[in-house]
Protein backbone atom coordinates (compact mmCIF):
# COMPACT_ATOMS: atom_id res chain seq x y z
CA UNK A 1 0.00 0.00 0.00
CA UNK A 2 1.39 3.58 -1.36
CA UNK A 3 0.46 6.37 0.97
CA UNK A 4 1.48 10.32 0.79
CA UNK A 5 3.51 11.87 3.41
CA UNK A 6 3.92 15.79 4.45
CA UNK A 7 6.95 15.04 7.30
CA UNK A 8 6.46 18.74 8.38
CA UNK A 9 9.11 20.57 10.67
CA UNK A 10 6.38 21.33 13.59
CA UNK A 11 3.41 19.15 12.26
CA UNK A 12 3.64 16.03 10.03
CA UNK A 13 0.74 14.46 8.21
CA UNK A 14 -0.56 10.85 6.27
CA UNK A 15 -3.19 9.71 3.59
CA UNK A 16 -3.60 8.17 0.64
CA UNK A 17 -5.23 8.93 -2.79
CA UNK A 18 -8.53 7.50 -3.45
CA UNK A 19 -11.23 8.14 -6.57
CA UNK A 20 -12.81 10.26 -4.07
CA UNK A 21 -9.63 12.60 -3.99
CA UNK A 22 -6.55 12.94 -1.30
CA UNK A 23 -7.74 11.68 1.88
CA UNK A 24 -6.14 12.18 5.15
CA UNK A 25 -5.91 9.77 8.29
CA UNK A 26 -6.46 10.94 11.96
CA UNK A 27 -4.25 10.01 14.09
CA UNK A 28 -5.05 7.92 17.58
CA UNK A 29 -6.35 11.11 18.97
CA UNK A 30 -8.64 12.07 16.02
CA UNK A 31 -6.04 14.64 15.00
CA UNK A 32 -5.26 14.61 11.38
CA UNK A 33 -2.20 17.02 12.52
CA UNK A 34 0.62 14.77 14.62
CA UNK A 35 3.18 17.31 16.13
CA UNK A 36 6.77 16.43 14.84
CA UNK A 37 8.03 15.88 18.40
CA UNK A 38 9.85 12.85 20.30
CA UNK A 39 9.88 12.00 23.52
CA UNK A 40 11.59 8.91 24.88
CA UNK A 41 10.45 7.06 28.74
CA UNK A 42 12.98 4.08 29.17
CA UNK A 43 12.40 2.18 26.38
CA UNK A 44 8.88 3.73 25.37
CA UNK A 45 8.86 6.19 22.52
CA UNK A 46 5.96 9.33 22.76
CA UNK A 47 5.43 10.57 19.65
CA UNK A 48 3.08 13.69 18.32
CA UNK A 49 0.58 15.83 21.26
CA UNK A 50 2.12 13.60 24.32
CA UNK A 51 5.53 14.40 23.31
CA UNK A 52 4.95 18.03 22.72
CA UNK A 53 3.25 18.26 25.93
CA UNK A 54 6.10 16.52 28.13
CA UNK A 55 8.64 19.02 26.39
CA UNK A 56 7.15 20.73 29.10
CA UNK A 57 7.49 18.34 31.65
CA UNK A 58 10.61 16.06 30.51
CA UNK A 59 12.72 18.26 28.68
CA UNK A 60 15.59 16.04 29.09
CA UNK A 61 13.68 13.57 27.33
CA UNK A 62 12.10 15.25 24.56
CA UNK A 63 13.23 16.85 21.49
CA UNK A 64 11.43 19.37 18.18
CA UNK A 65 12.12 21.00 15.12
CA UNK A 66 14.72 18.11 14.39
CA UNK A 67 14.03 18.15 10.48
CA UNK A 68 16.27 21.47 10.38
CA UNK A 69 19.31 19.03 11.18
CA UNK A 70 18.60 16.44 8.57
CA UNK A 71 21.58 15.89 6.51
CA UNK A 72 24.17 16.21 9.42
CA UNK A 73 25.34 14.63 11.83
CA UNK A 74 24.25 16.37 15.02
CA UNK A 75 22.93 14.32 17.67
CA UNK A 76 20.36 14.45 20.18
CA UNK A 77 20.68 12.78 23.91
CA UNK A 78 17.30 11.64 25.25
CA UNK A 79 17.80 10.43 28.49
CA UNK A 80 20.76 7.56 27.95
CA UNK A 81 19.97 7.51 24.37
CA UNK A 82 21.50 9.51 21.28
CA UNK A 83 20.03 10.10 17.97
CA UNK A 84 20.45 11.14 14.88
CA UNK A 85 17.65 13.23 12.61
CA UNK A 86 17.13 10.86 9.89
CA UNK A 87 16.62 8.46 13.39
CA UNK A 88 14.55 10.96 15.07
CA UNK A 89 12.30 11.22 11.64
CA UNK A 90 11.82 7.59 11.43
CA UNK A 91 9.90 7.75 14.78
CA UNK A 92 7.43 10.23 13.66
CA UNK A 93 7.29 7.98 10.13
CA UNK A 94 6.42 5.02 11.84
CA UNK A 95 3.83 6.66 13.92
CA UNK A 96 2.36 8.17 10.87
CA UNK A 97 2.81 4.36 9.15
CA UNK A 98 0.78 3.10 11.98
CA UNK A 99 -2.35 5.84 11.86
CA UNK A 100 -2.10 4.76 8.18
CA UNK A 101 -2.54 1.24 8.47
CA UNK A 102 -5.11 1.22 11.58
CA UNK A 103 -7.70 3.29 8.98
CA UNK A 104 -6.76 1.05 6.25
CA UNK A 105 -7.00 -2.21 7.91
CA UNK A 106 -3.90 -3.47 5.68
CA UNK A 107 0.21 -2.84 6.05
CA UNK A 108 1.20 0.17 4.53
CA UNK A 109 5.44 -0.33 2.92
CA UNK A 110 5.44 2.53 0.24
CA UNK A 111 5.70 5.88 0.59
CA UNK A 112 6.15 9.51 -1.24
CA UNK A 113 7.41 11.94 0.76
CA UNK A 114 7.19 15.29 0.83
CA UNK A 115 10.51 17.48 1.55
CA UNK A 116 11.98 21.51 1.34
CA UNK A 117 12.48 22.99 -2.47
CA UNK A 118 15.86 23.63 -0.97
CA UNK A 119 16.80 20.41 0.44
CA UNK A 120 20.00 19.54 -0.68
CA UNK A 121 21.19 15.85 -1.78
CA UNK A 122 22.40 15.61 1.76
CA UNK A 123 19.03 16.15 3.22
CA UNK A 124 17.14 14.22 0.72
CA UNK A 125 19.38 11.05 1.78
CA UNK A 126 18.62 11.40 4.70
CA UNK A 127 15.28 11.09 4.48
CA UNK A 128 15.24 8.35 2.49
CA UNK A 129 17.29 6.87 5.24
CA UNK A 130 14.43 7.96 7.59
CA UNK A 131 11.86 5.71 5.36
CA UNK A 132 13.90 3.15 5.12
CA UNK A 133 14.44 3.18 9.59
CA UNK A 134 10.75 2.95 9.36
CA UNK A 135 10.37 0.18 7.47
CA UNK A 136 9.29 1.64 4.09
CA UNK A 137 10.43 1.74 0.57
CA UNK A 138 10.24 5.91 -0.40
CA UNK A 139 8.84 5.74 -3.68
CA UNK A 140 9.53 8.95 -4.19
CA UNK A 141 10.42 12.32 -2.71
CA UNK A 142 8.22 15.08 -3.89
CA UNK A 143 8.83 18.99 -3.42
CA UNK A 144 6.87 20.80 -0.68
CA UNK A 145 5.85 23.63 -2.92
CA UNK A 146 5.40 20.94 -5.69
CA UNK A 147 3.12 19.28 -3.62
CA UNK A 148 1.14 22.16 -2.48
CA UNK A 149 0.68 23.10 -6.41
CA UNK A 150 -0.44 19.41 -6.86
CA UNK A 151 -3.11 19.57 -4.55
CA UNK A 152 -4.38 23.47 -5.82
CA UNK A 153 -4.37 22.22 -9.66
CA UNK A 154 -5.97 19.41 -9.70
CA UNK A 155 -9.18 21.55 -7.47
CA UNK A 156 -8.97 23.81 -10.07
CA UNK A 157 -8.08 21.84 -13.31
CA UNK A 158 -10.74 23.56 -15.01
CA UNK A 159 -9.23 26.59 -15.16
CA UNK A 160 -5.76 27.49 -17.25
CA UNK A 161 -3.24 29.99 -15.72
CA UNK A 162 -0.20 30.31 -14.00
CA UNK A 163 -0.16 30.33 -9.89
CA UNK A 164 2.32 31.63 -7.59
CA UNK A 165 2.06 29.99 -4.53
CA UNK A 166 3.84 30.65 -1.34
CA UNK A 167 4.37 27.50 1.07
CA UNK A 168 5.29 29.68 5.04
CA UNK A 169 5.78 26.29 7.25
CA UNK A 170 7.33 25.76 10.85
CA UNK A 171 10.51 25.88 9.98
CA UNK A 172 11.25 26.56 5.89
CA UNK A 173 9.34 28.72 3.38
CA UNK A 174 9.40 27.50 -0.35
CA UNK A 175 8.08 29.33 -3.84
CA UNK A 176 6.81 27.59 -6.65
CA UNK A 177 5.60 29.15 -10.03
CA UNK A 178 3.41 26.80 -11.65
CA UNK A 179 1.47 26.60 -14.85
CA UNK A 180 -2.18 24.46 -15.10
CA UNK A 181 -3.16 23.68 -18.37
CA UNK A 182 -5.42 20.58 -19.78
CA UNK A 183 -4.65 18.46 -17.19
CA UNK A 184 -0.84 18.94 -17.06
CA UNK A 185 0.51 20.91 -13.85
CA UNK A 186 3.89 22.16 -14.95
CA UNK A 187 6.14 23.76 -12.41
CA UNK A 188 8.27 26.80 -14.33
CA UNK A 189 10.45 27.84 -11.16
CA UNK A 190 11.04 27.13 -7.33
CA UNK A 191 13.11 29.28 -5.09
CA UNK A 192 13.09 29.03 -1.05
CA UNK A 193 14.51 29.36 2.22
CA UNK A 194 15.55 26.57 4.46
CA UNK A 195 15.50 28.56 7.95
CA UNK A 196 12.97 30.70 7.70
CA UNK A 197 9.36 29.93 9.02
CA UNK A 198 6.91 30.23 11.83
CA UNK A 199 9.42 29.19 14.34
CA UNK A 200 11.31 32.34 13.60
CA UNK A 201 8.25 34.78 14.00
CA UNK A 202 7.82 33.16 17.35
CA UNK A 203 11.78 33.92 18.18
CA UNK A 204 11.10 37.39 17.08
CA UNK A 205 8.39 37.71 19.71
CA UNK A 206 10.43 35.70 22.26
CA UNK A 207 13.43 38.08 21.78
CA UNK A 208 11.60 41.05 22.50
CA UNK A 209 9.84 39.85 25.52
CA UNK A 210 12.77 39.18 27.16
CA UNK A 211 14.74 42.46 26.00
CA UNK A 212 11.04 44.30 27.63
CA UNK A 213 11.44 42.43 30.70
CA UNK A 214 15.39 41.79 30.66
CA UNK A 215 15.12 38.46 30.75
CA UNK A 216 17.81 36.39 30.30
CA UNK A 217 16.55 33.30 28.23
CA UNK A 218 20.05 31.27 28.64
CA UNK A 219 19.95 31.32 31.83
CA UNK A 220 16.23 29.73 31.88
CA UNK A 221 15.72 25.96 33.21
CA UNK A 222 14.89 24.30 30.49
CA UNK A 223 11.63 23.44 31.40
CA UNK A 224 11.13 27.09 32.02
CA UNK A 225 12.37 27.79 28.62
CA UNK A 226 10.16 25.08 26.97
CA UNK A 227 6.74 26.49 28.97
CA UNK A 228 7.85 30.02 27.93
CA UNK A 229 8.17 28.95 24.38
CA UNK A 230 4.77 27.24 24.43
CA UNK A 231 2.84 30.79 26.08
CA UNK A 232 4.42 32.63 22.89
CA UNK A 233 3.47 30.43 20.70
CA UNK A 234 0.02 30.63 21.48
CA UNK A 235 -0.09 34.47 22.09
CA UNK A 236 1.51 34.69 18.36
CA UNK A 237 -1.96 33.00 17.52
CA UNK A 238 -3.82 35.69 19.20
CA UNK A 239 -2.35 38.49 17.27
CA UNK A 240 -3.28 36.94 14.17
CA UNK A 241 -6.45 37.89 15.32
CA UNK A 242 -6.16 41.56 14.28
CA UNK A 243 -6.78 42.24 18.42
CA UNK A 244 -3.91 43.76 20.74
CA UNK A 245 -3.08 40.46 22.55
CA UNK A 246 -2.35 40.15 26.37
CA UNK A 247 0.76 37.83 27.43
CA UNK A 248 0.45 37.29 31.21
CA UNK A 249 3.08 34.92 32.96
CA UNK A 250 5.67 34.40 35.97
CA UNK A 251 8.82 33.95 35.35
CA UNK A 252 12.18 33.89 37.43
CA UNK A 253 9.66 34.77 40.24
CA UNK A 254 8.16 37.67 38.67
CA UNK A 255 4.48 38.44 37.46
CA UNK A 256 4.95 39.67 34.07
CA UNK A 257 2.31 41.03 31.68
CA UNK A 258 2.84 42.17 27.84
CA UNK A 259 0.59 43.44 26.04
CA UNK A 260 1.06 43.48 21.85
CA UNK A 261 -1.14 44.60 18.47
CA UNK A 262 -0.25 43.13 15.59
CA UNK A 263 1.04 46.67 13.73
CA UNK A 264 3.97 46.31 16.66
CA UNK A 265 4.21 42.76 15.77
CA UNK A 266 4.84 43.11 12.31
CA UNK A 267 7.22 45.96 12.66
CA UNK A 268 9.28 43.30 14.60
CA UNK A 269 9.65 40.83 12.07
CA UNK A 270 9.97 43.18 9.14
CA UNK A 271 13.79 41.29 9.07
CA UNK A 272 12.16 38.13 8.16
CA UNK A 273 9.49 39.73 5.49
CA UNK A 274 12.55 41.22 3.67
CA UNK A 275 13.83 37.93 3.66
CA UNK A 276 10.66 36.30 2.46
CA UNK A 277 10.89 39.01 -0.71
CA UNK A 278 14.75 37.59 -2.14
CA UNK A 279 13.08 34.60 -3.14
CA UNK A 280 9.50 35.29 -4.42
CA UNK A 281 11.37 37.67 -6.45
CA UNK A 282 13.96 35.21 -7.47
CA UNK A 283 11.35 32.76 -8.57
CA UNK A 284 9.57 35.24 -11.35
CA UNK A 285 12.88 36.53 -12.50
CA UNK A 286 13.21 32.35 -12.98
CA UNK A 287 10.31 32.15 -14.78
CA UNK A 288 10.72 35.40 -16.75
CA UNK A 289 7.37 36.53 -16.12
CA UNK A 290 6.07 39.94 -14.76
CA UNK A 291 4.02 39.90 -11.62
CA UNK A 292 0.98 41.22 -13.47
CA UNK A 293 1.30 37.82 -15.32
CA UNK A 294 0.36 35.49 -12.94
CA UNK A 295 -4.04 34.68 -12.46
CA UNK A 296 -4.01 33.63 -8.64
CA UNK A 297 -1.62 33.72 -5.63
CA UNK A 298 -1.90 31.38 -3.27
CA UNK A 299 -0.79 30.62 0.68
CA UNK A 300 -0.54 27.22 1.97
CA UNK A 301 1.82 26.63 5.24
CA UNK A 302 -0.07 27.10 8.75
CA UNK A 303 2.10 30.33 9.50
CA UNK A 304 -0.09 31.85 6.36
CA UNK A 305 -2.49 32.66 8.96
CA UNK A 306 -0.70 35.68 10.16
CA UNK A 307 -2.14 39.10 8.72
CA UNK A 308 1.40 40.31 7.59
CA UNK A 309 1.88 37.95 5.48
CA UNK A 310 -1.60 38.49 3.47
CA UNK A 311 -0.25 42.32 3.82
CA UNK A 312 3.13 41.40 1.77
CA UNK A 313 1.67 39.65 -0.97
CA UNK A 314 -0.90 42.49 -1.37
CA UNK A 315 2.02 45.42 -1.35
CA UNK A 316 3.89 42.64 -4.21
CA UNK A 317 0.90 41.93 -6.40
CA UNK A 318 -1.77 44.60 -5.84
CA UNK A 319 -4.06 41.39 -5.32
CA UNK A 320 -5.49 39.24 -2.38
CA UNK A 321 -3.91 35.63 -2.29
CA UNK A 322 -5.62 32.81 -2.21
CA UNK A 323 -6.95 29.96 -0.23
CA UNK A 324 -8.44 27.24 -1.58
CA UNK A 325 -6.93 24.58 -0.04
CA UNK A 326 -6.57 24.03 3.70
CA UNK A 327 -3.19 25.57 4.50
CA UNK A 328 -2.50 22.93 7.04
CA UNK A 329 -3.78 20.32 4.21
CA UNK A 330 -2.38 21.01 1.19
CA UNK A 331 1.35 19.62 1.01
CA UNK A 332 -0.06 16.27 2.60
CA UNK A 333 -3.04 16.52 -0.14
CA UNK A 334 -0.48 16.92 -2.72
CA UNK A 335 2.00 14.28 -2.13
CA UNK A 336 -1.73 11.54 -1.58
CA UNK A 337 -1.60 12.79 -5.31
CA UNK A 338 1.84 12.22 -6.16
CA UNK A 339 1.01 8.70 -4.71
CA UNK A 340 -1.60 8.58 -6.94
CA UNK A 341 0.46 9.65 -9.98
CA UNK A 342 2.84 7.05 -9.12
CA UNK A 343 0.89 4.31 -8.49
CA UNK A 344 -1.02 4.77 -11.67
CA UNK A 345 -4.83 5.54 -10.03
CA UNK A 346 -7.27 5.64 -12.63
CA UNK A 347 -8.74 8.93 -11.64
CA UNK A 348 -5.21 10.42 -12.49
CA UNK A 349 -4.83 9.35 -15.92
CA UNK A 350 -4.79 12.43 -17.63
CA UNK A 351 -2.60 14.39 -15.23
CA UNK A 352 1.12 15.03 -16.01
CA UNK A 353 3.28 16.66 -13.37
CA UNK A 354 6.26 18.32 -14.36
CA UNK A 355 9.36 19.63 -11.44
CA UNK A 356 12.25 21.47 -11.62
CA UNK A 357 15.75 21.13 -10.21
CA UNK A 358 15.35 24.05 -7.50
CA UNK A 359 19.35 25.44 -7.32
CA UNK A 360 22.10 25.60 -9.40
CA UNK A 361 24.68 22.45 -8.93
CA UNK A 362 28.29 22.50 -10.18
CA UNK A 363 31.45 21.83 -9.72
CA UNK A 364 35.21 24.02 -8.22
CA UNK A 365 37.12 25.57 -11.09
CA UNK A 366 40.40 27.46 -11.83
CA UNK A 367 40.76 30.01 -13.99
CA UNK A 368 44.00 31.73 -15.30
CA UNK A 369 44.07 35.63 -15.62
CA UNK A 370 45.16 37.13 -18.57
CA UNK A 371 48.71 37.82 -17.36
CA UNK A 372 48.94 33.90 -16.39
CA UNK A 373 48.16 34.26 -12.77
CA UNK A 374 45.58 31.09 -11.15
CA UNK A 375 42.55 32.07 -9.01
CA UNK A 376 40.98 29.39 -7.09
CA UNK A 377 37.70 28.65 -5.62
CA UNK A 378 35.46 29.46 -8.63
CA UNK A 379 32.05 28.16 -8.49
CA UNK A 380 31.56 26.17 -12.15
CA UNK A 381 27.44 25.60 -13.17
CA UNK A 382 26.47 22.28 -14.80
CA UNK A 383 23.13 22.11 -13.69
CA UNK A 384 21.18 25.51 -14.05
CA UNK A 385 18.57 26.19 -11.33
CA UNK A 386 14.99 25.88 -12.67
CA UNK A 387 16.31 22.99 -15.30
CA UNK A 388 13.22 21.12 -15.92
CA UNK A 389 13.55 17.69 -14.35
CA UNK A 390 14.71 14.59 -14.81
CA UNK A 391 17.84 16.57 -16.81
CA UNK A 392 21.39 15.47 -17.57
CA UNK A 393 24.29 17.52 -18.54
CA UNK A 394 28.20 16.74 -19.29
CA UNK A 395 30.80 19.69 -19.69
CA UNK A 396 34.42 18.83 -20.20
CA UNK A 397 37.04 19.58 -17.71
CA UNK A 398 40.97 19.62 -17.92
CA UNK A 399 43.77 19.20 -15.90
CA UNK A 400 45.65 22.43 -14.46
CA UNK A 401 48.90 21.10 -15.25
CA UNK A 402 50.69 19.12 -17.46
CA UNK A 403 51.13 15.25 -16.66
CA UNK A 404 48.92 15.94 -13.63
CA UNK A 405 48.36 12.59 -12.09
CA UNK A 406 44.51 13.16 -11.14
CA UNK A 407 41.49 14.93 -11.21
CA UNK A 408 39.28 16.21 -8.09
CA UNK A 409 36.28 16.82 -8.55
CA UNK A 410 33.97 19.04 -6.22
CA UNK A 411 30.41 18.78 -6.17
CA UNK A 412 28.67 22.06 -5.15
CA UNK A 413 24.96 23.38 -5.03
CA UNK A 414 24.46 27.17 -4.85
CA UNK A 415 24.03 30.51 -6.35
CA UNK A 416 27.16 32.02 -5.71
CA UNK A 417 30.32 32.96 -7.58
CA UNK A 418 32.68 31.50 -5.64
CA UNK A 419 32.31 28.04 -3.95
CA UNK A 420 33.25 29.24 -0.36
CA UNK A 421 29.85 30.66 -0.10
CA UNK A 422 27.93 27.76 -1.95
CA UNK A 423 26.98 24.03 -0.06
CA UNK A 424 29.68 21.06 -0.84
CA UNK A 425 27.71 18.19 -1.84
CA UNK A 426 30.79 16.04 -1.97
CA UNK A 427 34.26 15.05 -4.21
CA UNK A 428 35.19 12.57 -7.25
CA UNK A 429 38.62 11.50 -7.23
CA UNK A 430 39.80 10.77 -10.69
CA UNK A 431 42.92 9.26 -11.38
CA UNK A 432 44.28 9.75 -14.42
CA UNK A 433 45.40 6.85 -16.50
CA UNK A 434 47.46 8.19 -19.45
CA UNK A 435 48.56 11.60 -17.94
CA UNK A 436 49.83 13.96 -20.65
CA UNK A 437 49.68 17.59 -21.64
CA UNK A 438 46.84 18.89 -20.05
CA UNK A 439 45.11 20.32 -23.17
CA UNK A 440 44.74 16.28 -23.95
CA UNK A 441 43.39 15.12 -20.86
CA UNK A 442 40.16 16.05 -20.71
CA UNK A 443 37.96 14.23 -18.46
CA UNK A 444 33.49 14.50 -19.24
CA UNK A 445 31.78 14.97 -16.52
CA UNK A 446 28.14 14.35 -16.03
CA UNK A 447 25.38 15.49 -13.46
CA UNK A 448 22.61 13.80 -13.59
CA UNK A 449 19.60 14.75 -11.73
CA UNK A 450 16.26 12.64 -11.52
CA UNK A 451 12.71 13.62 -10.42
CA UNK A 452 13.57 12.79 -6.60
CA UNK A 453 15.90 15.27 -6.00
CA UNK A 454 18.60 13.02 -5.85
CA UNK A 455 21.80 13.97 -7.98
CA UNK A 456 24.73 11.31 -9.63
CA UNK A 457 27.80 12.38 -10.58
CA UNK A 458 29.97 10.78 -13.25
CA UNK A 459 33.58 11.24 -14.35
CA UNK A 460 34.55 9.80 -18.01
CA UNK A 461 38.94 10.03 -18.73
CA UNK A 462 38.22 10.55 -22.63
CA UNK A 463 41.95 9.28 -23.49
CA UNK A 464 41.40 5.85 -21.78
CA UNK A 465 37.44 5.56 -21.17
CA UNK A 466 37.48 4.76 -17.71
CA UNK A 467 34.48 5.94 -16.08
CA UNK A 468 34.23 6.77 -12.03
CA UNK A 469 30.98 7.48 -10.58
CA UNK A 470 30.83 9.84 -7.21
CA UNK A 471 31.45 8.54 -4.08
CA UNK A 472 30.29 11.25 -1.25
CA UNK A 473 33.14 11.78 0.75
CA UNK A 474 34.13 14.63 3.65
CA UNK A 475 30.13 14.48 4.02
CA UNK A 476 29.35 13.14 7.92
CA UNK A 477 25.07 14.10 7.13
CA UNK A 478 24.90 10.47 4.95
CA UNK A 479 24.37 7.25 6.32
CA UNK A 480 26.39 4.09 4.72
CA UNK A 481 23.77 1.30 4.01
CA UNK A 482 25.68 -0.61 6.93
CA UNK A 483 25.09 2.03 8.93
CA UNK A 484 21.60 2.10 8.35
CA UNK A 485 20.98 -1.64 8.89
CA UNK A 486 22.89 -1.29 12.32
CA UNK A 487 20.81 1.60 13.43
CA UNK A 488 17.66 -0.06 12.01
CA UNK A 489 18.73 -2.80 14.45
CA UNK A 490 18.82 -0.64 17.38
CA UNK A 491 15.73 1.08 17.16
CA UNK A 492 13.93 -2.30 17.03
CA UNK A 493 14.86 -2.13 20.92
CA UNK A 494 12.49 0.99 21.06
CA UNK A 495 8.61 0.86 21.62
CA UNK A 496 6.05 2.94 20.03
CA UNK A 497 2.96 2.40 22.20
CA UNK A 498 -0.08 0.62 20.75
CA UNK A 499 -2.61 3.54 19.47
CA UNK A 500 -4.98 2.28 21.92
CA UNK A 501 -2.73 3.75 24.81
CA UNK A 502 -1.63 6.56 23.01
CA UNK A 503 -4.47 8.74 23.94
CA UNK A 504 -3.77 7.67 27.86
CA UNK A 505 -0.65 8.53 27.48
CA UNK A 506 -1.87 11.87 26.15
CA UNK A 507 -3.54 13.46 28.63
CA UNK A 508 -1.04 12.08 31.29
CA UNK A 509 1.24 13.95 29.33
CA UNK A 510 -1.24 16.92 29.41
CA UNK A 511 -1.98 16.84 33.04
CA UNK A 512 1.97 16.92 33.96
CA UNK A 513 2.67 19.90 31.61
CA UNK A 514 -0.36 21.73 33.47
CA UNK A 515 1.04 20.77 36.65
CA UNK A 516 4.04 22.63 35.61
CA UNK A 517 2.70 25.48 34.35
CA UNK A 518 -0.69 26.14 36.91
CA UNK A 519 1.01 26.26 40.55
CA UNK A 520 -2.26 26.98 42.00
CA UNK A 521 -3.82 23.84 40.99
CA UNK A 522 -1.57 21.31 41.77
CA UNK A 523 -3.43 19.77 44.45
CA UNK A 524 -6.49 19.20 41.94
CA UNK A 525 -4.10 17.68 39.26
CA UNK A 526 -2.54 15.35 41.44
CA UNK A 527 -5.77 13.53 42.47
CA UNK A 528 -7.22 13.69 38.93
CA UNK A 529 -3.76 11.54 38.18
CA UNK A 530 -3.85 9.45 41.27
CA UNK A 531 -7.53 8.36 40.02
CA UNK A 532 -6.68 7.75 36.03
CA UNK A 533 -3.93 5.73 37.26
CA UNK A 534 -6.39 3.46 39.15
CA UNK A 535 -8.66 3.59 36.15
CA UNK A 536 -5.89 2.32 34.08
CA UNK A 537 -5.14 -0.03 36.93
CA UNK A 538 -8.81 -1.70 36.82
CA UNK A 539 -7.86 -2.63 33.12
CA UNK A 540 -12.24 -1.87 32.13
CA UNK A 541 -11.56 -0.63 28.77
CA UNK A 542 -15.18 1.14 28.57
CA UNK A 543 -14.46 2.67 32.19
CA UNK A 544 -11.18 3.85 31.32
CA UNK A 545 -12.87 5.56 27.97
CA UNK A 546 -15.50 7.37 30.21
CA UNK A 547 -12.78 9.02 32.93
CA UNK A 548 -10.63 9.48 30.31
CA UNK A 549 -12.89 11.92 28.45
CA UNK A 550 -14.09 13.21 31.53
CA UNK A 551 -10.51 13.80 32.24
CA UNK A 552 -9.44 15.38 29.30
CA UNK A 553 -12.14 17.87 29.29
CA UNK A 554 -11.64 19.06 32.62
CA UNK A 555 -7.79 19.47 31.74
CA UNK A 556 -8.92 21.75 28.48
CA UNK A 557 -11.49 23.63 31.01
CA UNK A 558 -8.99 24.21 33.67
CA UNK A 559 -6.21 25.33 30.25
CA UNK A 560 -8.46 27.59 29.36
CA UNK A 561 -9.33 29.20 32.72
CA UNK A 562 -5.50 29.93 33.66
Amino acid sequence: MLVGIDLGTTHSLVGMYTPEGGRLFPNAHGELLTPSVISLAGDAVLVGQPARDRLISHPAQSVALFKRWMGTDRTTTLGTRSFRPEELSSLVLRSLVADAEAALGQKVDEAVISVPAYFSDAQRKATRAAGELAGIRVERLINEPTAAALAYGLQQRSQEGRVLVLDLGGGTFDVSILEVFEGVVEVHASAGDNFLGGEDFSAVLLDALATEHAINLEALPSSERAQLTRQVEAFKRGLSQQRPAVLELRIEGRELRWELDESRFAALCEPLLQRMRVPIERAIRDARLQPEMLDDIVLVGGAVRMPMISRLVTRMFGRLPLRHVHPDHAIALGATVAAGLKDRHQALREVVLTDVCPYTLGTQVTRRSPDGREHSGYFHPIIQRNTVVPVSREDRLFPLRDHQQALLIDVYQGECPMVDSNIKLGELHVPLARPGPAHECGVAVRFTYDINGLLQVEATEEASGLRHELVLQQNPGLLSAAEIQQRLQALQGLKIHPRDAQQNLAVIAHAERLYQECIHHRDQLQAWMAQFRDVLDGQDLKHIDAFRRELSNALDELEHKA
